[in-house]
């Protein structure tokens, strides 16, 4: 990550015996003007003959001339004015580099293709609810995935969910396709019932889609469609909290009859949010010494730390749905994915633990993205392939 440059005060330096003169705008150095002059006070307070002062004056100009001063060879930091709806916790609003990269850049990441499909033709999704859900946090969810294609800017500004996914459709296939900016809820299923129990594992999430397609039943959506399987805060999942918030794979034949795309997440917000949830909960070990927890846009830890993690695993289906398209790595059973790589930015100036620049509403709300219906979200940037770094719509820089 990029190194965070702050500006020195004198405040920070400890008082000095003799004034020193900085020109305005300037770091404080020792120019070369006064190096001789402090030569001779030197020698003169402490009674030193003229020999002596005659060796200090030649030390003098022989470090002048072998350390130029910093202050004449480094370029001013270019500062850029940030509006005062930006926020960073814990971190002072701070001046922003020229540099067009984003936070995360890097040539040494080696994102590849496999030569596998990415979902260039419309997303439909199949939404399956998993467990007890209240109506408004179903209503969230949906509002930030029908949020994925709407374009028009008066129904949401930018920076808008639609833009953020504009990154995701860069990624192409071996025919030059791009991931499609079209993403449809095509579907919904209620399993209220909990008709696995309340312990999933990960072959049982298949198992769950199974019964929807029998039960409902679904469309089987051969071209186009993916399963979204959401967990209720008290469905535990093998793996959850402990591992993964989400994860994203294939149907076998065997257990759902067909090769399909889904993708599982779980509502963290009673089991662990200090995980998953973050940075609307923060854990113990953080303490007063890193950022706070952030105040979710929609007043829900759980389902706001969910979007992000939903935004996440469908950026990296629809990119690599077959676990054979775009990924770093060599090892396709532990891809590091375009989410992977960002995982924890959420705007400029984010690494080291800290998330980055992002926005406040009037209520004090954390967001960097726009929705329908006036809806505020936080989610992660990913991998932009033609900047080769992390990006979002809320860049400021």
């Amino acid at each position: 990550m990029p190194t965070t440059h702050r500006q020195l005060s004198p405040a920070h330096f400890p008082p000095s015996p003799l004034p020193l003169y900085n020109p305005p705008n300037s770091t404080l150095s020792l120019s070369h003007s006064f190096l001789p002059s402090f030569i001779y006070i030197y020698a003169h307070c402490y009674k030193l003959n003229m020999s002596i002062y005659l060796t200090l004056l030649f030390s003098c100009f022989f470090l002048v001339l072998t350390f130029p001063s910093t202050s004449a060879s480094s370029p001013q930091l270019k500062t850029q004015d940030l509006k005062p709806q930006y926020y960073n916790p814990k971190l002072p609003l701070k001046s922003l580099s020229s540099s067009k990269k984003f936070e995360g850049s890097s040539e040494l990441v080696n994102l590849r293709y496999h030569m596998g499909p990415v979902l260039s033709s419309p997303i439909n999704i199949y939404l399956i609810w998993y467990g007890k859900w209240a109506p408004s946090q179903q209503l969230l969810i949906k509002d930030f995935l029908q949020s994925i294609s709407t374009s028009n800017h008066r129904a949401a500004p930018s920076p808008s969910v639609s833009d953020w996914w504009s990154t995701v459709s860069l990624y192409t296939d071996q025919t030059s396709a791009n991931v499609s900016r079209s993403v449809l809820l095509a579907g919904e299923h209620s399993d209220h019932l909990y008709s696995h129990g309340t312990h999933l594992t990960r072959l049982s999430v298949q198992q769950v889609i199974d019964s929807a397609v029998k039960t409902k039943p679904f469309t089987v959506d051969h071209k186009n469609g993916i399963f979204l399987v959401l967990t209720s805060g008290d469905v535990t999942v093998q793996d959850f909290c402990r591992a993964v918030c989400g994860f994203h794979y294939f149907t076998f034949p065997s257990m759902v009859g067909y090769t399909l795309p889904y993708a599982w997440i779980g509502n963290s917000g009673k089991q662990c949010p200090e995980v998953c949830a973050y940075p609307f909960a923060v854990p113990g070990y953080m303490g007063g010494g890193g950022p706070g927890s952030l105040t979710p846009p929609n007043a829900d830890v759980g389902v706001d730390g969910m979007i992000s993690v939903i935004a996440h695993e469908l950026a990296e289906l629809s990119s690599n749905p077959l676990v054979n398209a775009w990924y770093a790595g060599e090892d396709p059973t532990a891809p590091t994915e375009i989410g992977d790589l960002c995982e924890g930015l959420y705007g400029t100036g984010g690494g080291g633990g800290y998330i980055g620049q992002v926005m406040k509403d009037r209520k004090g709300n954390t967001y960097n993205l726009n929705g329908r219906r006036g809806r505020k979200f936080l989610v992660q940037w990913i991998w932009n392939p033609e900047l080769k770094s992390c990006a979002g719509p809320n860049a400021l820089d």
